[in-house]
């Protein structure tokens, strides 16, 4: 049985594709491509004439057969419409079947829209959560938003540019006037990092109306603000986490970045529980 490659491919720049991705491309019997269209420009501009078959959210299930068996002769290149297949798209459930089937599974690096947006937000970076796409209904978009209104963390998302002021207007609602940054055409011709307050960047894109793809980054809640958790909230939610198997210090460090409490103080209380001196 050959190797899936899991491929990433540029969001926008041709350019930004490895050699080691094109040579995959070359060399596989078989491309499933989320929109065979989008991919045969791709390949059209570097020469590659390997067969295309498509794999989306509406013919995932039929395909898989198909993908398999061309697995069973070689390898198969799994590529998105832009960026790493995997996240936010379908491809997870194929690259999910193939281990189940014993397939080699090798992901590449590469092309993504959320690490540029992160690290060009001039926001945190040491530690983020990624939201996916965010919900099109505005009430799921506010008990979303306001479930995270403690959350000290980066928040990432990918939004419409359709809908990307009620986005911002909800923000100001649910977590205050956070911190933002819309990073928008990310590597195209009109790339824009918009920074600011909630509400500058809400007035700029209302006179402006924003177009293209749009990845949001939002700035976590800040430490001044942030509730300090007493003893029993933070050994329960820290017991909780040991009992389910995480490592204490990975524990120790999530539950003191949401807490407000010293790392090494909220380490000890789980040092003494996994010693037995339990509570």
């Amino acid at each position: 049985m050959g190797t899936l490659y899991v491929v990433p491919t540029p969001i926008g720049n041709l350019e930004d594709i490895t050699l080691r991705a094109l040579r995959v491309l070359k060399e596989a019997v078989l491309i499933a491509a989320e929109d065979t269209r989008t991919t045969r420009v791709l390949l059209d501009h570097y020469g590659i004439i390997t067969p295309l078959t498509s794999y989306h959210e509406h013919n995932k299930l039929t395909k898989l057969d198909a993908i398999f068996e061309a697995l069973a002769t070689g390898d198969v290149a799994l590529v998105s419409d832009a960026g790493t297949p995997g996240i936010s798209d379908p491809g997870y459930e194929l690259i999910g079947a193939a281990i189940r089937r014993g397939a080699r599974v090798e992901p590449l690096p590469g092309a993504n829209a959320l690490l540029p947006a992160l690290v060009g937000s001039g926001l945190p970076t040491d530690s983020f959560i990624y939201l996916g796409f965010l919900p099109r209904k505005p009430k799921a978009l506010l008990e979303l938003l306001t479930d995270l209104a403690d959350e000290p963390r980066t928040l990432v998302a990918y939004d419409s540019p359709n809908r990307l002021t009620d986005t911002l207007a909800a923000i100001q609602q649910a977590l205050g006037d956070r911190p933002v940054c819309v990073a928008r055409e990310l590597s195209k011709k009109f790339e824009e990092f918009r920074r600011g307050t909630a509400s500058e960047v809400l007035v700029h894109f209302q006179q402006t109306p924003p177009r293209g793809e749009i990845t949001l980054v939002i700035g976590g809640k800040p430490a001044e603000a942030r509730e300090i958790w007493d003893e029993t909230k933070v050994r329960t939610a820290l017991y909780l986490r040991l009992d389910a198997g995480e490592p204490l210090s990975r524990a120790a460090r999530a539950i003191a970045g949401m807490s407000g409490w010293e790392r090494r103080a909220v380490y000890a209380l789980g040092a003494e529980y996994k010693g037995g001196g339990r509570r």
